[in-house]
């Protein structure tokens, strides 16, 4: 007795057979490499802005009107844009830098009206003595409030303190309190 080759039983099977040999050399395949994105750079503007510095016998503050790019123009990210100007020192040299060359700028926030910076924890060793405390603490507020803003409150590597060597931290800082005498 001879079998039917091409029954339906066998017709069904060898096209089962072809659509599973399709799907698996399908799923075989390496997947394509997603494109990557197009990298779209924000357009900067350049905003000028006062920084303060002091001079060479730490007894006054003088300003330095500056030039700085920034992708946003919201008041923290100009303010935060200030403090790294004021923290490479100044470009005049009757000015004298608050801080030593290479060290970080402090990071700066901005809730309404008051400011809070974050001082990197290499201040705590500056050991500047009184009037050089005095003095970095008044030519970050005086930066910072220069157009905008009430007050600056300092605190120390992320974390409230009572004193940046002798100088109290606890209150905010105002324009009166760095007013030049």
């Amino acid at each position: 007795m001879i079998r039917r080759v091409f029954s339906l039983f066998n017709v069904i099977s060898a096209a089962l057979l072809a659509a599973a040999v399709l799907a698996y050399q399908t799923v075989q395949k390496p997947p394509t490499p997603p494109e990557a994105p197009k990298l779209q750079l924000a357009e900067r503007t350049a905003m000028k802005v006062q920084v303060y510095f002091t001079d060479p016998q730490v007894r006054s503050m003088k300003a330095e009107t500056r030039t700085v790019q920034v992708t946003q123009s919201n008041p923290r990210a100009v303010a935060q844009a200030a403090l790294n100007v004021w923290a490479g020192g100044p470009n005049s040299s009757a000015n004298l830098a608050v801080v030593p060359a290479g060290t970080a700028a402090p990071k700066v926030y901005l809730r309404g009206p008051h400011y809070y910076v974050d001082l990197p924890a290499a201040y705590a060793g500056l050991r500047y003595g009184p009037s050089g405390e005095r003095m970095l603490l008044c030519t970050l507020t005086r930066t910072l409030l220069d157009t905008r803003g009430d007050d600056v409150t300092f605190v120390l590597n992320g974390e409230p303190v009572d004193t940046l060597g002798q100088i109290d931290l606890r209150n905010p800082f105002t324009r009166q309190d760095c007013a030049d005498e």
